[in-house]
């Protein structure tokens, strides 16, 4: 299965000391050379996960095609839909609103963070989501209280 990764879920993961649900579910990840850039130039969550093996870092080879995001993403965003396109991902994994809309219309599979949780409920990798979400909140990572109970209620948490 090919899966590229923007940083936010990486970070997110990361910060729950999750990241390794990433592997367990989709094997190896790619990321765009933007997306390590991104994670290696801080020293926050994620900064050292993104060089364990499950990680491959790939060059975009459409440069050209990435002005044309970069007027509503960041470099990472833009790179990682661009990377989804070359390789024909089956799912790109990113949170951002924008760029989950841009995927989207794309025609990329594209799924967040949350998204990725419930898989690993689903495969039984792990029992419940709400602490694992609970946990990523307190951490810092935002989610409004609609999408929070929404999402929870949905999958009967």
């Amino acid at each position: 299965m090919n899966v590229v990764s923007n940083s936010t879920p990486i970070i997110s993961l990361a910060t729950i000391g999750k990241i390794d649900l990433l592997r367990k579910l989709f094997g190896t990840v790619y990321v765009p050379q933007a997306v390590y850039q991104e994670l290696k130039s801080k020293h926050a969550p994620g900064h050292r996960e993104i060089d364990l093996p499950c990680f491959e870092v790939k060059q975009i080879q459409g440069i050209k095609y990435i002005g044309f995001l970069l007027h509503d993403l960041d470099q990472g965003e833009a790179e990682a839909i661009l990377l989804a396109q070359e390789i024909e991902a089956d799912t790109l994994i990113i949170d951002e609103r924008t760029g989950y809309r841009i995927a989207q219309r794309q025609g990329i599979h594209t799924i967040g963070t949350l998204t990725v949780l419930l898989l690993a409920k689903q495969q039984g990798i792990i029992s419940s989501v709400k602490p694992l979400l609970d946990d990523m909140i307190k951490q810092g990572r935002w989610y409004s209280q609609f999408v929070y109970e929404n999402f929870l209620n949905k999958i009967g948490e």
